[in-house]
């Protein structure tokens, strides 16, 4: 799943599976504020940290997502996007390819979540690409990570939310 070769040496890399997932209040696109804790009991959480918007890869796993939204989004699934833009950025990014997920800013302060979940790349300023499922009690179910160029595959964290089902 992680190779630590792959994201740089010395970064945490995650959390661990079994432990609570630390909770977070961020504005999304539309500069409502989303708290992780308020899905607790309700449904499970996919979290999506991403380097950048406008950036081809990042663009093409949340396409990929929006493409597959009733996978990713509903009566029991819900998935917030994070990464440091902030929240004008995400809003333009979203208007434009469609995205009716909440995209996440964790613009201030600077990556304080991307650092929460140990996916934080201090060097860079960026998150790595890190996926979390957070079950309905608030338990990490989940989690992988990848290096800043290398995409995500969904069908591993698609079985998963399959399982939580």
């Amino acid at each position: 799943m992680v190779d630590a070769d792959a994201v740089g040496g010395g970064l945490a890399l995650g959390l661990e599976v079994g432990t609570q997932a630390p909770d977070f209040e961020l504005e999304d696109q539309d500069r409502n504020v989303v708290r992780l804790s308020s899905f607790r009991g309700e449904k499970n959480v996919v979290v999506v940290f991403y380097p950048l918007a406008f950036t081809g890869v990042c663009q093409g796993e949340l396409c990929a997502i929006r493409d597959e939204i009733v996978d990713f989004s509903g009566d029991d699934v819900q998935t917030l996007a994070i990464s440091v833009d902030s929240g004008p950025t995400h809003a333009r990014w979203a208007a434009e390819q469609g995205y009716t997920f909440p995209l996440l800013a964790d613009f201030w302060p600077h990556g304080a979540v991307a650092k929460a979940y140990g996916v934080f790349d201090e060097d860079l300023g960026l998150a790595l690409r890190g996926t979390f499922i957070v079950d309905k009690a608030g338990i990490i179910a989940y989690q992988v990570v990848h290096a800043i160029p290398d995409a995500r595959d969904q069908v591993e964290y698609k079985k998963v939310l399959a399982s939580l089902s």
